[in-house]
C-alpha cells in the first residue's frame, strides 16, 4: 500500500488464530482458497524460508477434509527482492512454487498469481499499486511477467506433482459505453481476455490485441513462445463484483464527482454500469457463458462478494447460486462457487490506497476481534451441505435491480 505492506491476514487476526479453520469446516465446504504467500514464507530470500505457518495450517485443512487452492501471490509484488515489473519475478516465483510443491506434494490446486490482468491495470496503468505505473508499456510488461511466472510456476509444480491443476482467477468484467466511445469499449472488451488468451497461447498475428502488445514492448518471440508452449488453466476462475461491469461516458458533466479519464479518443468517465440508468448489465451468468463458449474449459466463480448489508449480501450470493446452477443444468461445466471472503476484507473501498480506512464483513464479522457468524453463515452452510437455502429475504430483488441503484 503505497510503498509499504498491509497484511490482511494480520488485520483479521487469522495469522495467529488457527482455530478459524475449524469454524470454516463447520460450513461444510470442500475447497478453500488459502494463502501460502511468497512474501510471508521467504521475505528475506528463498535461501531461508520459514514454513512454520504453512506447516501448521495445510495439514490441518487436510485433516478437516478441505482441499486447499493455494495462492502464492495475491494483489502484491511478492517480497522486496522482486516486483511485478522486474526481470527476476517470473523465475524467482517459479523457484518458490517448486519449493512449495516439494514440501507439500499432496497439494493439487494452485493459483500462482491472482488476477494478473487486474493487478497489472492497477499497478501499471492506473498507478494505484506498486510500482505505480501510468502507461501501457508498464501495464503490459507487468501482465506478461505474471503470465510467464504462472506458466513457469506450474511447470515447476508439475515436475513434483504431474496432476497439479491451475486455477486461474481473473475479474472478467465487461465494458459498456455511449456510441461515441464504442471503440474504447471494444478495445477494453478484447483486453479483458488477455490473461486467459496468453496462457492458452491463442495470441497470434491475427489476434485483435497483437498489434497493441507489440506496440507496447512485447516482442514477437515472447508471444510466439507462449503460443508454442501454452499453459491453459484447468479451471477458469471468474471473479465478479457489482462494480465489474463498467460504463464509459464522454458527458463528464453528468458525473461531477468523478474525474474524466483520457482514452484513445475523447476524455471520458469510467463509471460502474450499475449506477448508470441507460446501461444494461449482462450479469454473472452471461459472462460465465461467454468464457465457456470462448475456451470450453471448466469454470468456477472464484470470488463472490458484496460489501453491503447482510440482507443484500444474501441476495447477491443467492443470485450467483441460481445463475451458476442454471448454467450447469444447461451443460456448462461450472465446478464451484467461492464465497469470498470468509473473514471479510479491509480497505477495498479505496482499492487498497488508504490503510485502515474500512472493513467489510463476510461470512464472519471481525469487528469484535474474533470471528462472529453473520447471516451468511447459515446460508453458506445450507448451500454447501444441502444445495439449497430458503429465506423470505431472498424473494426481494437486490438493490442492483431496483431504481435506487441510480441517482
Amino acid at each position: 500500500m503505497g510503498d509499504a505492506y498491509s497484511d490482511q491476514l494480520t488485520r483479521s487476526g487469522h495469522r495467529d488464530r488457527p482455530t478459524d479453520l475449524d469454524l470454516f469446516a463447520e460450513l461444510g465446504i470442500r475447497k478453500l482458497r488459502y494463502p501460502v504467500l511468497w512474501e510471508h514464507v521467504a521475505p528475506n530470500g528463498l535461501h531461508q524460508p520459514d514454513w512454520r505457518w504453512a506447516d501448521e495450517r495445510l495439514p490441518r485443512l487436510q485433516a478437516l477434509g478441505i482441499d486447499p487452492i493455494v495462492g502464492l501471490v495475491h494483489h502484491g509484488s511478492g517480497p522486496r527482492y522482486t516486483a511485478l515489473h522486474r526481470p527476476n519475478f517470473a523465475k524467482e516465483l517459479a523457484r518458490y512454487a517448486g519449493m512449495v510443491a516439494e514440501r507439500y506434494p499432496w497439494l493439487t490446486y494452485y493459483t500462482p498469481v491472482n488476477e494478473p490482468l487486474t493487478t497489472a491495470r492497477f499497478s501499471g496503468l492506473y498507478g494505484l499499486w506498486y510500482p505505480h505505473g501510468l502507461d501501457d508499456a508498464t501495464f503490459i510488461r507487468i501482465l506478461l511477467n505474471q503470465v510467464q511466472a504462472t506458466r513457469l510456476a506450474m511447470q515447476a509444480i508439475r515436475r513434483v506433482n504431474p496432476a497439479a491443476k491451475l486455477v486461474q482467477t481473473e475479474d472478467l468484467g465487461k465494458t459498456h459505453s455511449t456510441p461515441a466511445l464504442a471503440g474504447q469499449a471494444e478495445f477494453e472488451n478484447h483486453r479483458r481476455w488477455l490473461t486467459y488468451d496468453l496462457l492458452c497461447g491463442t495470441i497470434t498475428h491475427t489476434h485483435p490485441m497483437w498489434g497493441y502488445l507489440r506496440e507496447n514492448g512485447i516482442s514477437a518471440a515472447e508471444l510466439e513462445e507462449l503460443s508454442a508452449y501454452p499453459c491453459p488453466p484447468d479451471i477458469v476462475g471468474i471473479n465478479y463484483y457489482v462494480t465489474s461491469e463498467r460504463f464509459l461516458d464522454e458527458r463528464a458533466e453528468r458525473y461531477p464527482q468523478h474525474a474524466a479519464r483520457q482514452g484513445h479518443g475523447p476524455d471520458y468517465v469510467d463509471m460502474e454500469a450499475v449506477r448508470v440508468q441507460e446501461a444494461t448489465m449482462l450479469g454473472l451468468g452471461t459472462l460465465l457463458r461467454e468464457a465457456w463458449e470462448r475456451y470450453q474449459l471448466p469454470l468456477a466463480v472464484t470470488e463472490c462478494h458484496l460489501a453491503c448489508t447482510r440482507e443484500e449480501q444474501m441476495r447477491w450470493l443467492h443470485q450467483a447460486w441460481q445463475e451458476t446452477n442454471a448454467l450447469r443444468a444447461d451443460g456448462v461445466d461450472v465446478q464451484g462457487l467461492t464465497v469470498w471472503s470468509l473473514l471479510g476484507a479491509y480497505d477495498w473501498d479505496s482499492l487498497l490506497t488508504r490503510d485502515g480506512s474500512f472493513y467489510e464483513s463476510g461470512v464472519f464479522d471481525m469487528r469484535g476481534g474474533r470471528p462472529r457468524s453473520t447471516a451468511l453463515f447459515k446460508m453458506v452452510q445450507h448451500l454447501a451441505r444441502y444445495g439449497h437455502y430458503d429465506h423470505p429475504l431472498l424473494q426481494s430483488p437486490g438493490w442492483w435491480h431496483r431504481d435506487i441503484r441510480c441517482a
